[in-house]
Protein backbone atom coordinates (compact mmCIF):
# COMPACT_ATOMS: atom_id res chain seq x y z
CA UNK A 1 0.00 0.00 0.00
CA UNK A 2 2.79 2.22 0.98
CA UNK A 3 4.47 1.55 -2.02
CA UNK A 4 1.85 2.39 -4.20
CA UNK A 5 0.70 5.69 -2.59
CA UNK A 6 4.34 6.72 -3.16
CA UNK A 7 4.21 6.09 -6.72
CA UNK A 8 1.53 8.29 -7.27
CA UNK A 9 3.40 10.83 -5.32
CA UNK A 10 1.22 10.47 -1.57
CA UNK A 11 2.83 9.15 1.40
CA UNK A 12 2.04 9.03 5.03
CA UNK A 13 5.15 10.34 6.89
CA UNK A 14 3.99 8.73 9.97
CA UNK A 15 5.17 5.38 8.32
CA UNK A 16 8.27 6.26 6.51
CA UNK A 17 9.84 8.53 9.15
CA UNK A 18 12.11 5.90 9.69
CA UNK A 19 13.50 5.57 6.23
CA UNK A 20 14.12 9.52 5.71
CA UNK A 21 17.68 11.02 6.49
CA UNK A 22 16.93 13.80 8.51
CA UNK A 23 13.56 13.04 9.96
CA UNK A 24 15.29 12.81 13.69
CA UNK A 25 16.13 16.29 13.21
CA UNK A 26 12.21 17.12 12.39
CA UNK A 27 10.61 19.18 15.11
CA UNK A 28 7.35 16.81 15.95
CA UNK A 29 5.08 19.66 17.36
CA UNK A 30 5.28 23.47 17.80
CA UNK A 31 6.93 23.76 20.68
CA UNK A 32 9.75 22.16 18.92
CA UNK A 33 9.45 24.81 15.92
CA UNK A 34 11.96 26.87 16.56
CA UNK A 35 11.95 30.90 15.44
CA UNK A 36 9.10 32.29 12.99
CA UNK A 37 7.82 33.01 16.57
CA UNK A 38 4.86 35.18 15.30
CA UNK A 39 3.68 33.00 12.65
CA UNK A 40 3.62 30.29 14.99
CA UNK A 41 2.03 31.75 17.61
CA UNK A 42 -1.18 32.96 15.27
CA UNK A 43 -0.85 29.35 14.28
CA UNK A 44 -1.25 28.08 17.30
CA UNK A 45 -4.76 29.86 18.27
CA UNK A 46 -6.16 28.54 14.44
CA UNK A 47 -4.89 25.07 15.46
CA UNK A 48 -6.46 25.18 18.59
CA UNK A 49 -9.67 27.28 17.87
CA UNK A 50 -10.26 23.91 14.70
CA UNK A 51 -9.74 21.84 17.88
CA UNK A 52 -12.21 22.82 19.68
CA UNK A 53 -15.16 23.77 17.09
CA UNK A 54 -14.29 19.90 15.93
CA UNK A 55 -13.84 21.54 12.26
CA UNK A 56 -10.95 21.06 9.60
CA UNK A 57 -8.45 23.66 9.64
CA UNK A 58 -8.65 26.44 6.97
CA UNK A 59 -6.28 26.32 4.23
CA UNK A 60 -2.84 27.23 4.77
CA UNK A 61 -0.58 28.97 2.25
CA UNK A 62 2.94 29.03 3.19
CA UNK A 63 5.69 31.26 1.23
CA UNK A 64 9.72 31.08 1.39
CA UNK A 65 12.67 30.14 0.18
CA UNK A 66 14.07 26.52 0.33
CA UNK A 67 15.19 25.07 3.57
CA UNK A 68 13.38 27.39 6.10
CA UNK A 69 10.96 24.33 7.21
CA UNK A 70 7.59 24.72 5.17
CA UNK A 71 7.14 21.23 5.11
CA UNK A 72 7.91 20.51 8.28
CA UNK A 73 5.15 22.93 9.37
CA UNK A 74 2.79 21.15 7.12
CA UNK A 75 3.71 18.04 9.15
CA UNK A 76 3.31 19.72 12.87
CA UNK A 77 -0.07 21.08 11.56
CA UNK A 78 -1.19 17.53 10.62
CA UNK A 79 0.38 16.30 13.85
CA UNK A 80 -1.57 19.25 16.34
CA UNK A 81 -4.49 18.67 15.03
CA UNK A 82 -4.43 14.90 15.20
CA UNK A 83 -5.28 14.25 11.88
CA UNK A 84 -3.49 11.76 8.70
CA UNK A 85 -1.04 13.95 6.66
CA UNK A 86 -0.63 13.30 2.73
CA UNK A 87 1.79 15.07 0.38
CA UNK A 88 2.67 15.49 -3.33
CA UNK A 89 4.35 17.92 -5.30
CA UNK A 90 2.56 19.87 -8.06
CA UNK A 91 4.78 18.20 -10.99
CA UNK A 92 3.49 14.89 -9.85
CA UNK A 93 -0.41 15.86 -10.53
CA UNK A 94 -0.43 15.31 -14.58
CA UNK A 95 -3.88 14.87 -14.97
CA UNK A 96 -7.13 16.21 -13.17
CA UNK A 97 -7.57 12.34 -12.33
CA UNK A 98 -4.38 12.45 -10.25
CA UNK A 99 -5.73 15.07 -7.94
CA UNK A 100 -9.24 13.58 -8.07
CA UNK A 101 -7.86 9.95 -6.60
CA UNK A 102 -5.96 11.49 -3.81
CA UNK A 103 -8.60 13.78 -2.56
CA UNK A 104 -11.32 11.29 -2.95
CA UNK A 105 -9.15 9.01 -0.73
CA UNK A 106 -8.77 12.22 1.88
CA UNK A 107 -10.38 11.31 5.30
CA UNK A 108 -12.69 13.90 7.38
CA UNK A 109 -10.32 17.27 8.94
CA UNK A 110 -7.33 15.47 6.90
CA UNK A 111 -4.37 17.54 5.63
CA UNK A 112 -3.32 17.40 2.09
CA UNK A 113 -0.07 19.19 1.48
CA UNK A 114 1.13 20.16 -2.59
CA UNK A 115 4.41 21.42 -2.90
CA UNK A 116 5.78 23.88 -5.49
CA UNK A 117 2.13 24.93 -5.65
CA UNK A 118 3.07 27.39 -8.14
CA UNK A 119 3.95 24.34 -10.63
CA UNK A 120 0.07 23.03 -10.82
CA UNK A 121 -1.22 23.02 -14.42
CA UNK A 122 -4.73 25.23 -14.95
CA UNK A 123 -6.80 22.34 -15.28
CA UNK A 124 -5.99 21.02 -11.80
CA UNK A 125 -6.22 23.55 -10.20
CA UNK A 126 -9.53 24.79 -11.67
CA UNK A 127 -10.64 21.24 -9.68
CA UNK A 128 -9.08 22.50 -6.89
CA UNK A 129 -10.69 25.55 -6.46
CA UNK A 130 -14.48 23.87 -5.97
CA UNK A 131 -12.93 21.24 -4.28
CA UNK A 132 -11.50 23.76 -1.42
CA UNK A 133 -14.46 25.97 -1.54
CA UNK A 134 -17.40 23.88 -1.82
CA UNK A 135 -15.46 20.42 -1.12
CA UNK A 136 -16.91 18.70 -4.39
CA UNK A 137 -15.24 17.98 -7.40
CA UNK A 138 -16.46 18.28 -11.18
CA UNK A 139 -16.03 15.61 -13.30
CA UNK A 140 -16.78 14.96 -16.80
CA UNK A 141 -18.86 11.56 -18.04
CA UNK A 142 -19.05 10.40 -21.21
CA UNK A 143 -17.75 12.30 -24.47
CA UNK A 144 -19.31 14.48 -27.54
CA UNK A 145 -23.07 15.53 -27.47
CA UNK A 146 -23.86 12.59 -24.31
CA UNK A 147 -21.23 14.36 -22.42
CA UNK A 148 -22.05 15.42 -18.45
CA UNK A 149 -20.46 16.96 -15.51
CA UNK A 150 -21.72 15.43 -12.00
CA UNK A 151 -20.34 16.45 -8.68
CA UNK A 152 -18.66 14.11 -6.00
CA UNK A 153 -18.57 15.12 -3.00
CA UNK A 154 -15.40 14.56 -1.00
CA UNK A 155 -14.89 15.00 3.04
CA UNK A 156 -13.57 18.38 4.76
CA UNK A 157 -10.34 18.67 4.40
CA UNK A 158 -7.10 21.26 4.98
CA UNK A 159 -5.20 22.23 1.86
CA UNK A 160 -1.47 23.33 2.76
CA UNK A 161 0.25 24.78 -0.45
CA UNK A 162 3.99 25.57 -0.20
CA UNK A 163 5.59 27.51 -2.59
CA UNK A 164 9.15 29.89 -3.00
CA UNK A 165 7.77 31.61 -5.74
CA UNK A 166 4.64 33.69 -4.71
CA UNK A 167 4.15 35.56 -7.47
CA UNK A 168 3.79 32.80 -9.77
CA UNK A 169 0.94 31.31 -8.32
CA UNK A 170 -2.65 33.05 -9.40
CA UNK A 171 -4.87 35.26 -7.70
CA UNK A 172 -7.91 33.09 -7.77
CA UNK A 173 -5.69 29.97 -5.57
CA UNK A 174 -4.55 32.54 -3.63
CA UNK A 175 -7.94 34.11 -2.10
CA UNK A 176 -8.98 30.55 -1.58
CA UNK A 177 -6.54 29.91 1.11
CA UNK A 178 -7.51 31.36 4.67
CA UNK A 179 -4.03 31.34 6.70
CA UNK A 180 -1.06 33.03 4.85
CA UNK A 181 2.04 32.46 6.34
CA UNK A 182 5.62 33.89 5.21
CA UNK A 183 8.99 32.80 6.27
CA UNK A 184 11.69 34.95 7.03
CA UNK A 185 15.77 33.91 7.24
CA UNK A 186 15.90 32.89 10.81
CA UNK A 187 17.64 35.06 13.25
CA UNK A 188 21.12 34.04 14.73
CA UNK A 189 19.58 33.34 18.37
CA UNK A 190 17.14 30.70 16.65
CA UNK A 191 19.89 29.13 14.73
CA UNK A 192 22.20 28.56 17.56
CA UNK A 193 19.00 26.83 19.16
CA UNK A 194 18.32 25.05 16.34
CA UNK A 195 22.14 23.68 16.19
CA UNK A 196 22.02 23.05 19.87
CA UNK A 197 18.57 21.10 19.51
CA UNK A 198 19.75 18.76 16.31
CA UNK A 199 23.40 18.04 18.33
CA UNK A 200 21.36 17.03 21.47
CA UNK A 201 19.17 14.47 19.05
CA UNK A 202 22.38 13.72 17.32
CA UNK A 203 24.30 13.06 20.67
CA UNK A 204 27.34 15.09 19.35
CA UNK A 205 29.26 17.33 21.81
CA UNK A 206 29.57 20.90 20.53
CA UNK A 207 31.29 23.78 22.63
CA UNK A 208 29.23 27.04 22.70
CA UNK A 209 31.69 28.95 20.37
CA UNK A 210 31.16 26.21 17.65
CA UNK A 211 27.40 26.39 17.93
CA UNK A 212 27.64 29.98 17.05
CA UNK A 213 30.55 29.76 14.34
CA UNK A 214 27.62 26.93 12.83
CA UNK A 215 24.71 28.78 13.17
CA UNK A 216 26.35 32.09 11.66
CA UNK A 217 27.11 30.43 8.76
CA UNK A 218 24.78 28.71 7.90
CA UNK A 219 22.71 31.14 5.78
CA UNK A 220 19.50 31.63 7.91
CA UNK A 221 18.27 28.19 6.92
CA UNK A 222 17.91 25.06 9.24
CA UNK A 223 18.50 22.86 6.57
CA UNK A 224 21.94 23.84 5.87
CA UNK A 225 22.20 24.10 9.79
CA UNK A 226 21.74 20.44 9.73
CA UNK A 227 23.98 19.95 6.73
CA UNK A 228 27.04 21.90 7.96
CA UNK A 229 26.52 19.75 11.87
CA UNK A 230 26.55 16.56 10.10
CA UNK A 231 30.03 17.53 8.54
CA UNK A 232 31.45 18.99 11.29
CA UNK A 233 30.28 15.82 13.22
CA UNK A 234 32.11 14.10 10.34
CA UNK A 235 35.27 16.01 11.15
CA UNK A 236 35.52 15.74 14.56
CA UNK A 237 35.20 12.31 14.55
CA UNK A 238 37.67 11.75 12.23
CA UNK A 239 40.28 14.60 12.75
CA UNK A 240 39.70 15.04 16.83
CA UNK A 241 38.00 13.22 19.75
CA UNK A 242 34.62 13.54 18.77
CA UNK A 243 33.56 16.41 20.37
CA UNK A 244 32.81 20.05 17.42
CA UNK A 245 35.11 22.29 18.86
CA UNK A 246 35.62 26.14 17.20
CA UNK A 247 38.87 24.74 15.90
CA UNK A 248 37.10 21.87 14.07
CA UNK A 249 34.45 24.26 12.74
CA UNK A 250 36.70 26.06 11.25
CA UNK A 251 38.63 23.21 9.43
CA UNK A 252 35.62 22.03 7.59
CA UNK A 253 34.28 25.43 6.42
CA UNK A 254 37.45 26.31 5.35
CA UNK A 255 37.59 22.65 3.46
CA UNK A 256 33.57 23.12 2.36
CA UNK A 257 34.91 26.64 1.30
CA UNK A 258 32.30 28.13 2.93
CA UNK A 259 33.55 31.98 4.29
CA UNK A 260 32.28 33.67 7.90
CA UNK A 261 28.93 34.94 5.77
CA UNK A 262 27.89 31.53 5.13
CA UNK A 263 28.62 31.87 1.41
CA UNK A 264 29.89 29.25 -0.64
CA UNK A 265 31.99 28.92 -3.62
CA UNK A 266 29.30 29.53 -5.76
CA UNK A 267 27.86 32.56 -3.59
CA UNK A 268 31.08 34.11 -4.01
CA UNK A 269 31.20 33.01 -8.02
CA UNK A 270 27.70 34.66 -8.63
CA UNK A 271 28.88 38.35 -7.12
CA UNK A 272 32.52 37.80 -9.38
CA UNK A 273 31.02 37.37 -12.39
CA UNK A 274 28.49 40.33 -12.01
CA UNK A 275 31.70 42.41 -10.79
CA UNK A 276 34.40 41.40 -13.52
CA UNK A 277 32.18 40.56 -16.41
CA UNK A 278 29.74 43.20 -16.50
CA UNK A 279 30.92 45.98 -14.08
CA UNK A 280 28.78 45.59 -11.04
CA UNK A 281 25.79 45.43 -13.18
CA UNK A 282 23.25 45.68 -13.60
CA UNK A 283 22.86 41.93 -15.63
CA UNK A 284 19.71 40.34 -16.40
CA UNK A 285 19.05 37.09 -14.60
CA UNK A 286 18.81 35.01 -17.40
CA UNK A 287 22.36 36.50 -18.85
CA UNK A 288 23.59 35.71 -15.39
CA UNK A 289 22.07 32.36 -14.89
CA UNK A 290 24.11 31.63 -18.37
CA UNK A 291 27.50 33.09 -17.06
CA UNK A 292 27.83 31.07 -13.88
CA UNK A 293 26.33 27.64 -15.40
CA UNK A 294 22.92 27.46 -13.16
CA UNK A 295 19.31 27.54 -14.09
CA UNK A 296 17.49 31.19 -14.14
CA UNK A 297 14.87 28.77 -10.97
CA UNK A 298 17.92 28.16 -8.83
CA UNK A 299 19.55 31.27 -9.23
CA UNK A 300 16.49 33.25 -8.18
CA UNK A 301 15.31 30.59 -6.09
CA UNK A 302 18.49 29.73 -4.04
CA UNK A 303 21.41 31.54 -4.21
CA UNK A 304 19.53 35.11 -4.78
CA UNK A 305 17.57 35.16 -1.72
CA UNK A 306 20.80 34.92 0.89
CA UNK A 307 22.28 37.24 -0.89
CA UNK A 308 20.32 39.78 -1.22
CA UNK A 309 19.61 39.44 2.63
CA UNK A 310 22.94 39.57 3.51
CA UNK A 311 22.85 42.82 1.52
CA UNK A 312 25.37 41.43 -1.46
CA UNK A 313 23.15 41.87 -4.75
CA UNK A 314 20.41 44.19 -5.37
CA UNK A 315 17.70 42.90 -7.80
CA UNK A 316 16.65 46.74 -9.59
CA UNK A 317 14.24 46.95 -12.46
CA UNK A 318 17.33 46.93 -15.04
CA UNK A 319 18.44 43.79 -13.82
CA UNK A 320 20.93 42.34 -10.80
CA UNK A 321 23.68 44.35 -9.40
CA UNK A 322 26.07 44.34 -6.46
CA UNK A 323 26.39 46.36 -3.56
CA UNK A 324 29.57 48.41 -1.84
CA UNK A 325 29.76 45.55 0.71
CA UNK A 326 30.20 42.88 -1.94
CA UNK A 327 33.30 44.52 -2.85
CA UNK A 328 34.47 44.65 0.59
CA UNK A 329 33.60 40.79 1.11
CA UNK A 330 35.63 39.92 -1.23
CA UNK A 331 38.20 42.46 -1.26
CA UNK A 332 37.78 43.91 -4.49
CA UNK A 333 38.20 46.90 -5.81
CA UNK A 334 35.23 48.96 -6.45
CA UNK A 335 35.33 50.60 -10.17
CA UNK A 336 32.86 53.50 -11.68
CA UNK A 337 31.27 51.11 -13.68
CA UNK A 338 27.65 51.42 -15.13
CA UNK A 339 26.74 50.32 -12.03
CA UNK A 340 28.74 51.70 -9.55
CA UNK A 341 29.58 55.32 -11.31
CA UNK A 342 28.11 58.91 -10.90
CA UNK A 343 24.38 59.22 -12.63
CA UNK A 344 22.42 62.30 -14.07
CA UNK A 345 19.97 62.27 -10.84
Amino acid sequence: MAKLEQEKGVSHPELRDEDERDISLRPQCLKEFLGQRAMKENLSVFIAAARERKESLDHLFLIGPPGLGKTTLAQVVARELGVDFKVTSAPALDKPKDLAGILTTVTEKNVFFIDEIHRLKPAIEEMLYIAMEDYELDWIIGQGPSARTIRIPIQPFTLVGATTKAGNVSSPLISRFGITCRFNFYEQEDMEAIVRRSAGILKTPVDENAVSLIAVSARGTPRVANRLLRRMRDFAQVLGDGTVTTTVVREGLKRLEIDGLGLERHDREILRVIIERYEGGPVGAETLAISVGEAVDTLEDYYEPYLIQAGLLQRTPRGRMVTNLAYKHLGLKQNAGPGQGPTLF
